[in-house]
């Protein structure tokens, strides 16, 4: 299955069903289908989702186009997103990740 790491700081809005997508630069690509997110803090914490659509664009065009242009206009989503890509640049191609909310049993664990 394929999977992603996630900030800890993330994860439990990925579990709520409030954050229902991702912007990813030079990562291995997704595709639609499960995924996987593994909680950067606490590998032994994952949670599957079902990808629906990954599209690639230029990263100041991804705030609109998951609807957020007004919580993120260009200044704060290139601070955002410098915080784990620091070299990254409006005009860089960024794959959006699209996902439902997780189902059943959210959060899995693993490990001692």
């Amino acid at each position: 299955m394929q999977s992603l790491g996630i900030v800890a700081r993330l994860f439990p809005l990925v579990v709520s069903g409030e954050k229902t997508s991702t912007i990813r630069w030079r990562e291995a690509g997704i595709l639609p289908g499960p995924l996987r997110y593994v909680c950067d803090d606490d590998p032994s914490k994952s949670v599957v989702v079902i990808v629906h659509r990954c599209t690639s664009m230029p990263l100041a065009d991804a705030a609109r186009f998951v609807g957020r242009e007004k919580e993120w206009p260009d200044p704060v989503m290139l601070a955002g997103m410098r915080e784990h890509y620091p070299g990254i640049e409006l005009t860089d191609i960024v794959q959006v990740i699209e996902h439902g909310p997780p189902a059943g049993d959210a959060v899995y664990r693993t490990g001692g």
